[in-house]
């Protein structure tokens, strides 16, 4: 028999989503078919043959039928070892943003607030407004440095649990000097996180203030991600390296194995291939030299990058037309116009040379 609605009985229906997501829309990067995509800073290059060989070979060997390691510690150890810290020092998750969030379901939440200086990268701000984080923005300079005057009166007013510095910052790509972060550091009450997702192209990690135990290393934790330089977008895990009581805490907040037998397998084997990985660097670092150079015989703002991408503002065209002309032309970069404090800007991936080649005589032909 079928229930008969009072007068004080509501209807059955979905209930409303949270109100403080109503406005938020998600992260998103345009996928749309092109010969050269240079917009997601993923590496130009597919992993090395020699691992991809083994990594097939390990699947055969996985009992698939079973749980993985529910704390992923062979990974961790390896990791461990390739930084020259402790296994309880490493947290592993599905790629650096659910590090992200596992740090922020650990120490944010209402009431708690997380300061950031703008514009850096956009899931910081995200993550912390889906976990009912409040967020403190600071600004960084013109240059897109960061401002200790700034970082000094945010911390001092908000008094936040957590503090993010994105090194080499995204989408700007400038690195903060590691005298920065140390004094950003004796300034933050709490605790201190550096994404160094691209931080295997940068002249220095925070990674050695953290292993040299410098005053306050103990609240510092430092994120990283085999997205990059390892070629291994499409598998999504990332790290963290910390105090074990910051790793601890994220495992108190990680869904019970939440990281499966393939990407743990994965993870172990890129370790193996090092060398491959620093000679990948130095093609893309070399390369991101050639784009700065012809980018500044152009009519167009660019900024030094530490990163495998650069930021750029056209001067005469308007950014949306130029990055429609590349688009026409079959070149994809990163529409950045209307982010905070980015008005009018563009970001490339550095890609192989014969795409480099490509983007800037689609840019040439752009600008004129």
């Amino acid at each position: 028999m079928a229930a008969v609605a009072g007068p004080d009985r509501q209807e059955p229906s979905l209930p409303p989503v949270r109100t403080d997501l109503v406005e938020l829309t998600g992260y998103h990067s345009a996928q749309v078919e092109v010969d050269v995509r240079l917009n997601t800073n993923e590496s130009p290059l597919p992993p090395p043959a020699g691992w991809l060989d083994e990594f097939r070979a390990g699947l055969e060997a996985i009992d698939f039928n079973r749980y993985p390691d529910r704390q992923a510690l062979a990974l961790r150890q390896d990791i461990a070892t390739s930084h020259g810290v402790r296994p309880e020092q490493v947290f592993c998750a599905n790629g650096s943003n659910e590090v992200l969030q596992s740090l922020m379901l650990a120490y944010g939440g209402p009431g708690r607030t997380l300061a950031l200086f703008e514009p850096t990268y956009t899931m910081h701000r995200q993550i912390a407004r889906t976990t009912g984080t409040t967020v403190a923005a600071g600004r960084r300079a013109d240059d897109h440095r960061l401002d200790l005057d700034e970082v000094r009166r945010v911390l001092a007013d908000e008094q936040p649990v957590l503090t993010f510095l994105c090194s080499p910052n995204n989408p700007s790509g400038r690195a903060d000097p590691l005298e920065q972060m140390e004094a950003v550091l004796a300034l933050a009450r709490g605790l201190l996180v550096v994404d160094e997702a691209y931080g295997q192209f940068a002249p220095s990690s925070a990674l050695e203030l953290l292993r040299g135990n410098d005053a306050g290393a103990e609240r510092m934790a430092v994120i990283r991600t085999f997205s990059k330089t390892w070629s291994m977008a499409g598998l999504r895990l990332g790290y963290l390296v910390a105090a074990p009581e910051v790793v601890a805490a994220c495992e108190l907040v990680a869904l019970p194995y939440h990281l499966d037998a393939a990407k743990q397998l994965a993870g172990r084997l890129a370790l193996r291939y090092v060398h491959e990985m620093e000679t990948r660097v130095a093609l893309l670092k070399e390369e991101r030299g050639k784009i700065a150079a012809a980018l500044a015989a152009l009519p167009v703002e660019s900024w030094p990058s530490d990163a495998n991408f650069i930021l750029f503002r056209p001067l005469v065209t308007p950014a949306r037309q130029v990055w429609n002309d590349l688009l026409d032309r079959s070149v994809l970069v990163r529409d950045c116009s209307e982010w905070p404090g980015l008005t009018g800007c563009l970001r490339v991936t550095v890609g192989l040379p014969e795409e480099n080649d490509r983007f800037l005589t689609a840019l040439e032909e752009s600008l004129r």
